[in-house]
């Protein structure tokens, strides 16, 4: 078996993200025929707030010391999901603005 390079292996699992990030784009893309001016500058708005905040950066730390367990990993990959899901309906969220003011 030959070792992949570290490099071997981001190319690899950024080419993975961008795949699910492109399909997620696409399927939630009718969901912003539902925006309002107001709904949009909501989602905009979305923060975690500071426990939870507190919370994923101790989780974070222990996935960059790799010290998770197997529970916080999965709880950890769910953040990371989210935040997937999140990032993508903000970006929507701005289109339609940029639109609504133009």
């Amino acid at each position: 078996m030959v070792a992949r390079s570290s490099k071997e292996a981001y190319k690899e699992a950024y080419n993975a993200y961008m795949a699910t990030t492109s399909y997620l784009d696409r399927l939630l893309e009718p969901l912003t025929e539902a925006f309002t001016p107001k709904m949009a500058s909501v989602l905009l708005e979305l923060r975690a707030d500071s426990e939870l905040e507190a919370h994923i950066g101790e989780l974070r730390r222990k996935a960059n010391d790799g010290t998770l367990t197997p529970a916080e990993d999965a709880e950890y990959k769910d953040f990371v999901e989210a935040v997937d899901l999140i990032s993508i309906m903000q970006a929507k969220a701005r289109r339609f603005l940029a639109k609504q003011s133009a």
